[in-house]
């Protein structure tokens, strides 16, 4: 079970925001870096929510989008709608319709600034926000793993 189902079983999220968490967890245990969505539902009639990432290098963009293409698929039975550029381009896009996942190299992250564009939207960094599950998770565990212990002790 991904962290996204987690947390959506003790809060409630629509289906588009299971999907691009779900995708942000994809792309961090891929190595991506920069994971930022934007919260485009007030803003675009386009999609709800762009996740933008980049990618280490030119092989690792194309990797990224069939990975999060194949785990979508698995785990939620989503097919992205289509998906545009190629990893030679440096810019792919895996399009579910609300949700819009940009990977691309630092170079083309820079040159298009789509963060730029969009800077009055709400921003969420996902890579601050994943880290801070795992820790509460590891956190968790180790007090369990205290607890356990006091009751083997006793």
């Amino acid at each position: 079970m991904s962290m996204a189902e987690t947390t959506a079983k003790k809060e409630k999220f629509t289906p588009d925001e299971l999907l691009v968490r779900l995708c942000e967890e994809i792309a961090y245990e891929r190595k991506a870096e920069n994971i930022i969505r934007l919260d485009l539902k007030e803003y675009s009639a386009v999609s709800d929510y762009f996740l933008l990432c980049t990618a280490a290098s030119t092989p690792h963009v194309g990797a990224l989008a069939e990975r999060i293409r194949r785990g979508v698929l698995e785990k939620m039975d989503i097919k992205p709608f289509r998906m545009d550029g190629t990893a030679e381009s440096c810019w792919m896009i895996v399009d579910y319709g609300n949700v819009m996942i940009h990977i691309m190299t630092e170079e083309k992250r820079q040159e298009y600034q789509l963060e730029t564009l969009w800077n009055d939207v709400p921003a969420v960094d996902a890579v601050k926000r994943i880290e801070a599950q795992l820790r509460k998770k590891a956190a968790e565990l180790k007090k369990a793993a205290e607890v356990e212990t006091k009751k083997t002790a006793e």
